[in-house]
């Protein structure tokens, strides 16, 4: 039965669409009236749409799309490293045989005892965080024969001015 009710008022929007099409061919006054008849329309219209836009600003304010943008500006700015390591430093002469005499910054200092522990093979092998010190490590590690990995920067710096 719900499909029958369905059915008239399909024909009933019919002619409504027709009295559109027929309005043209009328009269200028006649137009106005189509015109008037259609203002209540436009209005029902706006009044059904507001809740669309109040729905809208839902979706503009998602966090995800304004992330993006933010993401590739921080991906431009070049980060610059600490002036105070990049600054170079005077190695001691206990340190000179490994590292070399000129100044260094404290960084390449670093990676240079690194080069030097893994050329001789002096990282402890069960305990990686270990290094055995040989003759030249010895005198930089204040006599102890086993550091960790974490002491030995300490003691690094200690040789540095």
């Amino acid at each position: 039965m719900a499909t029958k009710k369905a059915k008239p008022a399909k024909k009933a929007a019919a002619p409504k669409k027709a009295a559109k099409k027929a309005a043209p061919k009328k009269a200028a006054a006649p137009k106005k009236a189509a015109k008037k008849a259609a203002a209540p329309k436009k209005a029902a219209a706006k009044k059904a749409a507001a809740p669309k836009k109040a729905a809208a600003p839902k979706k503009a304010a998602a966090p995800k799309k304004a992330a993006a943008p933010k993401k590739a500006a921080k991906a431009k700015v070049k980060r610059t490293p600490n002036a105070a390591f990049m600054r170079p430093m005077n190695i001691s002469a206990i340190l000179a045989p490994i590292v070399g005499s000129k100044p260094l910054p404290r960084t390449e200092v670093v990676k240079k005892v690194w080069e030097y522990i893994k050329k001789n093979k002096l990282q402890d092998p069960k305990e990686k965080r270990n290094i055995i010190g040989d003759a030249n490590l010895v005198k930089v590690f204040n006599g102890k024969k086993t550091v960790s990995m974490f002491e030995m920067t300490s003691l690094i710096n200690k040789q540095l001015s």
